[in-house]
């Protein structure tokens, strides 16, 4: 069974603030500066897409995965769903956990590539103690889900581990 964190943000700030957000991240920030953070990134996540749907290089995937986990304290797992030439369909965030992982099901990624009508994706997840470094788990986890959509004809182009400001393409390292 999948657990997610739900947030419970001011109500002065419900409109604009992402119904994903972990309570614990007003810790940092007030609710005012967080709420301002979040509309931020919205925007320039937005701003990113529009001018450049197709993410044609690792570097430039990179650079939108670290804007948009940016804000994240909890591990959060999520896939690029993309067309046939690579333009970006849409970013869903699809698992939310904890500090140290979350609980990915392959049934239910297939499920979302179906309903996006996805011909390739790029899986993404973080890392909230900075460490971009994948895991063994993260490797199983990544080939199983590959196997999963190759059934659908789904290919999946590589999976991104973004901690802090760095990140590691599991398909340059040969872990795919």
């Amino acid at each position: 069974m999948t657990q997610t964190i739900k947030s419970e943000p001011s109500p002065e700030y419900t409109s604009i603030i992402k119904p994903d957000i972990p309570t614990n991240a007003y810790d940092i920030f007030t609710d005012e500066e967080y709420a301002t953070i979040v509309k931020a990134s919205a925007i320039i996540e937005k701003e990113y897409l529009r001018k450049s749907t197709v993410l044609s290089s690792p570097e430039l995937t990179r650079k939108f995965l670290s804007l948009h986990l940016a804000h994240e304290q909890f591990e959060v797992f999520g896939v690029l769903w993309l067309d046939n030439r690579h333009k970006v369909l849409e970013v869903v965030n699809l698992f939310h956990g904890t500090t140290d992982g979350a609980a990915v099901y392959p049934r239910v990624v297939a499920t979302s590539a179906l309903q996006h009508r996805a011909s390739a994706c790029v899986f993404f997840h973080n890392h909230p103690s900075g460490n971009p470094e994948p895991s063994q788990a993260d490797i199983s986890l990544t080939k199983r889900l590959q196997e999963c959509l190759t059934l659908i004809d789904v290919r999946v182009l590589d999976h991104l581990v973004v901690g802090g400001n760095e990140s590691i393409s599991l398909a340059e390292r040969g872990l795919m």
